[in-house]
């Protein structure tokens, strides 16, 4: 099983001055999730080379067994520091694709065209996808086969606006995933804040905050093997 995992190249939390990007545990829990099951992972990001960690995810009080693990790896910190370009991938090489969260997809995978493309390339082939946390707001301009917005009418999930409100940046970040799910016309769901929350439609899999990363690797594990 061969996992394409797409992370952030944005490093600034709107006008802020403060620093954003990925999620730590967003991509440390699926990446050994990914692992245990034997796949083989590569690691992508719209610019390339080391893409910008959310120092926030990173403080002691956000760190995991999977978020210490991973800064202990050699191997794993080597690829982080070496993502590959997300314009020279293609979904023929990949059995499937996830999408960690983070604030930064905000601003560049959700209008990323390249991005976009890959998402439609994945389904078209009948490849499952998955986005947890904020990484579902990437599927803002996705578009389904029959050109209408892709989680029109599907079951998904997303950090939640009383998420956002819980960690102050309603007013900050350049659009609630909620609210831009809802718009475009997804069956939105959730569970309690901060509990793991997960939903498949299809080859469509979306988690809703960080504590959901290792339930949303693991169904796109099963989904690849269905």
């Amino acid at each position: 099983m061969k996992v394409l995992m797409v992370l952030t190249s944005h490093d600034e939390l709107g006008n802020t001055g403060r620093k954003t990007g990925f999620w730590l545990e967003e991509l440390a829990a699926p990446y050994y999730t990914f692992k245990q099951a034997g796949a083989e992972i590569t690691l992508a990001s719209p610019d390339g080379g080391r893409p910008p960690l959310d120092p926030k995810s990173n403080e002691p009080a956000n760190q995991t067994d999977a978020t210490r693990q991973f800064e202990a790896d050699p191997i794993a910190t080597n690829q982080l520091a070496h993502t590959v370009k997300l314009a020279d991938v293609s979904q023929t090489d990949f059995d499937a694709v996830f999408y960690p969260g983070g604030h930064g997809p905000l601003w560049d995978l959700a209008e990323d065209t390249t991005s976009i493309a890959l998402i439609e390339a994945f389904l078209a082939a009948g490849k499952p996808t998955a986005f947890v946390c904020h990484a579902p707001g990437v599927l803002r301009h996705v578009k389904g086969a029959d050109g209408r917005p892709l989680v029109e009418g599907k079951k998904v999930t997303g950090f939640a606006n009383s998420e956002e409100e819980g960690v102050g940046l309603t007013d900050v970040v350049p659009f609630l995933v909620e609210d831009e799910l809802k718009a475009k016309g997804g069956l939105y769901s959730r569970g309690p804040d901060w509990s793991s929350y997960v939903i498949q439609d299809g080859q469509l899999i979306t988690g809703q905050n960080p504590g959901s990363s290792p339930a949303t690797a693991r169904a796109l594990i099963d989904a690849v093997a269905a």
